[in-house]
Parts: structure tokens; sequence; C-alpha cells
């Protein structure tokens, strides 16, 4: 755990992500995210949010949403949205270099950066190759982790193997695949388990 440098990588990484946005079409803008309730602009300008806050901040940020995370996040995509994907582009540039970030441990915001890309980028159906190492340190970190995802309650009593990486998880029926579509079905992203095999893929689809 902690091995990767998470500000290269999340600066790297954001930078990658503005490159493939910016060609984007108001109608691709609108697209379905991995996330259920957020469409591709909505995830970005999320992205920007949280980019934004600090261990200061934060808290008097949560009282002010009466202690509600959801309403939390939405005021900062609100704030970061703008009239057009173009104004939620330039919100998200604004913030490539940032090395702002809500209290917790670093892992938690590379997750926010890798995770909503591919959640980004997996709508648009585009290929991006994330650092492995960083893919595999995600992994390692919210495995043991109920916090907001939930992944330790998901994929409790299920053997995970990746196919392209030497990783593996737990025991039970199998659940195995590329490391990057095990990653994104940990933390629930419904979408990447046709990418799995195994008799545990049908656990993890009935699973929230």
């Amino acid at each position: 755990m902690g091995g990767v440098d998470v500000w290269p990588v999340v600066h790297s990484e954001r930078k990658a992500l503005a490159v493939d946005l910016a060609p984007l079409t108001e109608e691709k803008w609108s697209t379905q995210s991995l996330c259920p309730q957020w469409t591709v602009r909505q995830v970005v300008a999320h992205m920007s949010g949280t980019a934004q806050i600090t261990p200061a901040t934060f808290f008097p940020k949560l009282i002010g949403s009466g202690f509600n995370f959801e309403r939390l996040q939405a005021k900062g995509i609100a704030a970061n949205l703008g009239t057009s994907g173009a104004d939620t582009l330039s919100h998200f540039e604004a913030i490539v270099a940032s090395e702002k970030r809500p209290p917790g441990p670093k892992d938690t915001i590379l997750g926010e950066t890798i995770i909503h890309a591919e959640d980004i980028r997996r709508a648009l159906g585009i290929a991006h190759k994330y650092p492995p190492d960083a893919v595999v340190e995600l992994a390692d970190f919210f495995k043991g982790s109920n916090m907001i995802i939930g992944t330790k309650n998901r994929i409790n009593g299920l053997r995970l193997n990746a196919s392209d990486t030497e990783w593996s998880h737990g025991s039970g029926p199998e659940v195995s695949g590329p490391m990057l579509s095990l990653l994104m079905a940990m933390t629930g992203r419904k979408p990447v388990l046709q990418d799995l095999a195994g008799d545990g893929v049908a656990t993890l689809r009935e699973r929230p």
C-alpha cells in the first residue's frame, strides 16, 4: 500500500482526460456515465469540485449541506457545470494541477481520478491505459473498505483473480478478468461485468 507517488499520477491522468474530452460535442457530454446518477458532464464537474475541497473546508461544506454527502456532491457539481460542455471542461482544466483533496488517505483522490476517468471513457468508448501499479494499489486500497463505496461487502466471499497481472484476493466463487475491470466491478460499476468470467460474476451482478 502507498507505493505509488499519487500526485504525479493524478496530474498526468487529469491531463490525459482533458485531452480526450476536448473534442466532445454537446450530445456526447450528455452521455450517461458508468455512475448511474450522473452524465459524463456531471462526473467531470464532480471531479472539479472534489479537487477544490480541503480538510479545512470539507466539514463546513458538509455541515452546510445538512450532513448529506449527496447534497454536498450536488453543490460541487452545480458550481462547476457551467452552461456548456466547454464550460465544464474549462473548470476541469483549471484543477488539473491541484493538490487539494478532502480528508482521508491520498489513495482516495487517486481512486477519484482513475475510477471516474474510466466511468467517463467507458461510456464514450474511449480506450486508455492507466498505470498498472496505480490500478493494483487502488484494488488493494478498496478491497478492505466499506467507506462510501462499500467494496468490502460487495466482494465478500468471492475470489478475484486478475488475468493481466499478478493480483488476487479472497476465497470462494471466482471472478476473473482484466485488473481495471476488476477494480471497476469492485466499486460497483455493473457494465464492466461483461469483461469478467467465473461463477462469482452472477453474485456481483446481484449485489448493489
